[in-house]
């Protein structure tokens, strides 16, 4: 299977730096907490951010939040997606939680992460070829 990795568009570097300003500005820092900033584009350009709330007990990660506040919003279509991780991590690739959740609710979104090229976007269904079906 080949995935398409496309370049990075000037709309994209907006959404990155939405993330890192996010968790730049509200992270819990290097002691033990893994935080992550994320932060989703709609059709009409709008922007969500979200943060994850790291718990024991697998608290939501940071794509999902920023999913939920942008269907919070009213946003039901979006375009493209990415996290970033505290500290100076940079852009992460998403966990397969987060994959599945974007294959069954937003198939065709695109998924900023790093590549062997550098950073670069991919339609989420590639990064779960195989994944459940499930739908709501």
């Amino acid at each position: 299977m080949s995935i398409t990795v496309r370049p990075l568009t000037a709309e994209d570097h907006e959404l990155i730096e939405l993330a890192r300003r996010t968790v730049d500005e509200n992270t819990d820092g290097p002691d033990g907490i893994y935080t992550m900033g994320a932060a989703v584009r709609a059709a009409d350009g709008r922007m969500f951010a979200g943060i994850n709330l790291y718990h024991f007990t697998g608290g939501p990660c940071a794509e999902l939040v920023a999913l939920g506040r942008a269907r919070a919003e009213g946003a039901r279509e979006l375009t493209t997606i990415v996290a970033v991780g505290n500290e100076g991590r940079g852009v992460q690739a998403p966990c397969g939680r987060d994959r599945q959740v974007f294959l069954d609710y937003h198939p065709q979104l695109r998924v900023i992460l790093p590549t062997a090229q550098g950073l670069g976007s991919v339609v989420a269904s590639d990064l779960l070829p195989a994944g459940f079906p499930w739908a709501p």
